[in-house]
C-alpha cells in the first residue's frame, strides 16, 4: 500500500498506437482488467491525476498489475495503492471498515516498498535487454521482464521512457 509516482503525460502510448490515438474513452478499470487482473473486488477512482485503487486482490501479481497499469495511463501521475491481498470478509461492513483503515494508515506511504518484484521507469535510450542486463547480467534475460509486463506490452521493442515496469525477482 502506499503512493506510486509516474509521468502523466508518457502513458497514453501504452494502450494505442500513434496512428489511432488515445484511448480516452476507456475506464480505468477496463485497462486494469485487460492487463489479467481480477477486478470483481476492485474499486477505483480518478481525481486530478490521482488513481486511487481500493479493494482486494487474490495476488501480489494482481496488486502489482493493477498498479503499474493504472499508472501507465495517459494523464495520471500519482496512483493511490489501498489494496488488500486476498478474498474480502464475508460482511459488507467489515469490507468497508478494513479498506477505509488500510487506506488512513497508508495514505502517504511509498508504495514500492509493498512490493515484491522492483520497478523500474524507462529512461531514454533503454531497451528491455539493456534493461535486463542490469537487473540480471544478461541481455538475454529480457523475455522475463516482457512477460511481466504483458499484456501492458504488446512488443518487447515498444518501450518509451517514463514507462513503469515491473522488474521479477
Amino acid at each position: 500500500m502506499g503512493f506510486f509516482d509516474f509521468l502523466a503525460d508518457a502513458g497514453s502510448r501504452v494502450f494505442s498506437d500513434k496512428d489511432k490515438g488515445p484511448e480516452i474513452t476507456m475506464p480505468i478499470i477496463k485497462h486494469i482488467e485487460n492487463s489479467g487482473v481480477d477486478i470483481s473486488h476492485l474499486k477505483t477512482a480518478f481525481q486530478t491525476g490521482v488513481v486511487t485503487l481500493s479493494g482486494y486482490v487474490p495476488n501480489q501479481e494482481q496488486k502489482e498489475k493493477a498498479v503499474l497499469t493504472a499508472g501507465n495511463i495517459a494523464g495520471v501521475s500519482r496512483v493511490q495503492d489501498n489494496l488488500i491481498l486476498g478474498a474480502p470478509p464475508v460482511e459488507v461492513a467489515e469490507v468497508e471498515q478494513a479498506v477505509a483503515a488500510a487506506a488512513e494508515a497508508e495514505a502517504d506511504k511509498p508504495g514500492e516498498a509493498s512490493f515484491e518484484s522492483r520497478t523500474y521507469t524507462v529512461q531514454s535510450g533503454d531497451s528491455l535487454g539493456k534493461i535486463a542486463q542490469e537487473f540480471y547480467g544478461k541481455a538475454s534475460a529480457y523475455q522475463k521482464i516482457f512477460e511481466a509486463n504483458q499484456p501492458m506490452l504488446s512488443d518487447p521493442n515498444k518501450i518509451y521512457p517514463g514507462q513503469v515496469l515491473r522488474i521479477p525477482e
